[in-house]
């Protein structure tokens, strides 16, 4: 299979077709294309033009195409087709893609969206979805699946799955429940296929099967599939019984989310953002990090002010201020962002205080080698001992107090149920930059003196 690439040639020959009303033309360009390619393709077009390829298109390509779409451009496309339009496109997706998109629209407009769909039961097992929050399994799961019931024997059950077996895009699991739906286990293809049509299924289905609750947070959900490497799991209630089932492209989603997530909390953006957003938009998420930013840096001018005449008469000192900051943040940076990776994946094993001793550990054989190159430098610049010393042994110092802060922080917020992203930004660097300018200036004044 060769790779899409979008080029400016096939932007410009869609948008010429669109233009020209040449829909024969822009049907056949766009047959063999991939839904998420054609998506890539809306991406580039205007409003107008966007619509235009939804509306020509077959509902059985357009619904999946939305599903790829950026939720403001969806949004906007969404607003320029009737609730009939949209209907046609929310009956040709699984559940848990048209409850997404359902919950998008303003509530007058689902309403009439869900009494358009000509599927009833469809539109029955969305409304159910729609029930649950987002960020859960629950609001995760699609109803699509096959499951068999214990009591039957084999030969019903191939039966009954071939029936179910339409309405799955791909069947990863099949489950077994019981008379109540409860769910029992799991059943192997491999058993199905080499056992006698007369067996009940109850005799060879595998009980021991992962499964997560309608409640359980999507986050939570994705490490459980991580790490059992599974394709698909069930989704129960608080009975048990089985309601629907998770599969590996909705985590993959969701990982990704909470990746870009983590990402703009650590460069200091307090709410999920786009490159395309307002200005307005934009500037709500970074002020409030910009503004510790400087706080923080107006209390390290000020640390530094208390201490004026002492820095007017070592100047060497004074040369050397930006360095400790800079290191002291790192530091700290390097050591919040390790845990804050082993607290998302779930790796991080042992307590506090070993992690803490560890961190400790390893920022003073960082520091050993880092404050011996530094004191080198120093001395053979500027050629006083006692200030090499002071510099040398107030990066050591600085180093050791970094790691620990960027160690506890985040382990702190996770216990406190605090996202421990935010550790790992401005709010990292601002502290460790305050606390290593002063380390660093009560140190030299013990070393050197007044």
């Amino acid at each position: 299979m060769i790779p899409f690439k979008l080029s400016d040639e096939l932007i410009a020959q869609v948008t010429q077709h669109i233009e020209e009303k040449k829909d024969t033309l822009l049907l056949e360009l766009l047959e063999d294309v991939h839904y998420a390619d054609v998506a890539e393709i809306i991406d580039e077009l205007n409003l107008d033009e966007a619509t235009y390829i939804i509306k020509l298109l077959d509902s059985e390509k357009t619904s999946d195409i939305l599903t790829e779409l950026d939720d403001d451009l969806r949004e906007k496309i969404l607003e320029n087709l009737s609730a009939k339009e949209i209907a046609e496109e929310i009956d040709e997706l699984d559940t848990d893609d048209a409850a997404d998109i359902i919950s998008e629209l303003p509530d007058e407009r689902k309403q009439e969206v869900i009494s358009e769909l000509e599927d009833k039961e469809h539109a029955k097992e969305i409304v159910e979805l729609l029930r649950y929050d987002e960020d859960s399994a629950g609001g995760l799961m699609a109803k699509e699946l096959v499951k068999v019931n214990e009591n039957w024997n084999v030969l019903t059950c191939v039966k009954e799955m071939r029936k179910q077996a339409e309405e799955v895009t791909r069947v990863h699991s099949i489950y077994v429940v019981d008379d109540d739906d409860i769910l029992k286990g799991r059943l192997s293809l491999k058993d199905l296929l080499t056992t006698s049509t007369r067996t009940n299924i109850k005799d060879v289905y595998i009980p021991k099967v992962d499964y997560v609750n309608v409640d359980d947070k999507a986050e939570d959900v994705a490490k459980v599939m991580s790490k059992y490497d599974l394709e698909a799991i069930p989704v129960v209630d608080e009975m048990k019984r089985l309601v629907g089932r998770i599969t590996i492209d909705d985590i993959v989603d969701v990982i990704k989310e909470e990746a870009e997530k983590d990402y703009q909390l650590a460069a200091g953006i307090t709410q999920d953002v786009e490159a395309d957003d307002s200005i307005w938009e934009l500037t709500r998420a970074r002020l409030p990090w910009l503004f510790l930013g400087l706080v923080g840096g107006a209390g390290a001018a000020y640390i530094m002010g208390f201490f004026e005449d002492y820095l007017e008469t070592q100047t060497t000192l004074l040369m050397f201020t930006p360095l400790i900051a800079a290191m002291a943040g790192n530091v700290g940076v390097q050591s919040s962002a390790i845990i804050v990776q082993g607290l998302a994946n779930d790796d991080l094993k042992g307590s506090i205080s070993n992690r803490l001793i560890k961190e400790m550990l390893l920022a003073m054989l960082n520091g050993i080698i880092l404050s011996i190159l530094l004191f080198v430098f120093a001395w053979v610049w500027r050629g006083q001992m006692d200030v090499a010393i002071a510099i040398s042994i107030s990066l050591f110092v600085v180093i050791i107090v970094a790691g620990i802060i960027g160690t506890f922080i985040p382990l702190f917020l996770d216990k406190r149920g605090i996202d421990p992203a935010i550790a790992t930004g401005p709010f990292i660097t601002t502290s460790n930059d305050i606390f290593g300018i002063l380390l660093y200036i009560l140190i030299a004044k013990m070393i050197i003196g007044a």
